[in-house]
This record gives structure tokens, C-alpha cells and sequence, in this order.
């Protein structure tokens, strides 16, 4: 079972600079037009790309999306696949902006 993370946790580890393994499913006008930072591997073509997301399958990662739906489906894929350390970003990059605000 993969466990979430919330805006604000993300946030923090951000700004401490951290460095976080990130991994953005939006399609890549989305992660064009903003995000914050990772690699961009869309949902769309996430199943074929996979092995893009990294061989060590026990570091943390972080899916994000917009809103939290699509990195959800990813960070299932991801565990099926057999990486252990898998988080989705509750409420996706929606809440992350709401606390920049």
C-alpha cells in the first residue's frame, strides 16, 4: 500500500531543500505551463514508460498531478510493479498552490 503526503509536508522538505524524487503525470503542457520540479512521465503513456520512473525500486517517490486522481492510478501502477516507497500528493498541485497563496 502506497501512503499519501500532504501539501504541506511537501512544502517543508521543499524549502529545507531536500532533494525529492519526484514524479509528475500530468500531460506535458500541464507540467510545462507549471510545476515543481521532477520528472514529467504522463499518465497517458505511463504503463510503457515505467522504467523511466527509476531502477531503485525501495527510494521514495512522489507522484503528483493536479489534483491528486491521476498520481493516484500511477503510484497503484508503481507498487504493482514492485517499488515500496511510493507517495501520492493529497490534493495534488491544486493544494499545493492554495498554501502558496
Amino acid at each position: 500500500m502506497h501512503s499519501p503526503i500532504e501539501a504541506s509536508e511537501l512544502l517543508r522538505r521543499l524549502n529545507e531543500g531536500e532533494k525529492l524524487n519526484l514524479l509528475d503525470v500530468r500531460e506535458k503542457i500541464e507540467f510545462h505551463t507549471f510545476n515543481i520540479g521532477g520528472n514529467n512521465i504522463p499518465l497517458s503513456a505511463f504503463a510503457q514508460n515505467i522504467s523511466k520512473a527509476g531502477d531503485n525500486k525501495t527510494n521514495e517517490i512522489i507522484v503528483i498531478c493536479n489534483v491528486g486522481l491521476r498520481s493516484e492510478t500511477a503510484a497503484r501502477i508503481l507498487m504493482t510493479n514492485g517499488f515500496r516507497d511510493v507517495r501520492n500528493l493529497t490534493g495534488g498541485l491544486v493544494a499545493v498552490q492554495k498554501l502558496k497563496q
